[in-house]
């Protein structure tokens, strides 16, 4: 019942999404990114290369004071893994239609920025389905603090983000109009 919502859900949610993509509310979302990511000087930050029409993190990323990654998928049903990045990074065709840096060099994020379809109030996310991001902050949290940063149009954001046990509230969600914590 309740994929069958979320599965519904998503359908939306892209709509929502793809309007939003192209109308020039990139560069504010960045600007407010590398914000948010300076209140974390010199930590690791995974963030991703983006596919479709998720907004870009690439900027706020290459400004970052601190090691940056990229998630890899190493399978159906895993963690992710996270590869050192930089913007001159030689990228290769990795799973699900993401790119990966052709170095493999491993590192661990201690700040995740995070893409989404869509967003509630709670913090909670709507991503493509596979459960990637909730395992990973899942497991990432049981090690340490890790900082979940959603990074999304302000559109994108719903009423209610149908959830079950197993997902994982973001920390805050990053959009043109700035920083919204979750607590």
């Amino acid at each position: 019942m309740i994929d069958d919502i979320k599965a519904e859900t998503r359908k939306a949610a892209f709509a929502a999404r793809k309007l939003a993509h192209g109308k020039g509310l990139d560069a504010a979302a960045q600007a407010h990114l590398r914000a948010a990511l300076a209140e974390h000087p010199g930590a690791p930050v995974s963030g991703y290369l983006p596919i479709r029409t998720e907004i870009d993190p690439r900027p706020a990323m290459a400004a970052h004071d601190g090691p940056v990654g990229v998630p890899v998928i190493p399978g159906k049903a895993q963690p992710l893994l996270f590869h050192l990045w930089t913007p001159d990074a030689v990228l290769i065709d990795g799973p699900f239609g993401a790119r990966v840096p052709e170095e493999g060099v491993a590192m661990v994020p201690q700040v995740l920025i995070v893409p989404l379809l869509a967003f509630d109030a709670r913090g909670y996310r709507l991503g493509y389905g596979g459960g990637f991001y909730d395992r990973t902050l899942e497991m990432l949290r049981k090690a340490g603090p890790v900082t979940a940063l959603g990074f999304a149009y302000g559109a994108q954001e719903i009423a209610e983000v149908p959830i079950d046990a197993y997902d994982q509230r973001l920390d805050g969600i990053v959009t043109e109009d700035g920083l919204r914590r979750f607590g």
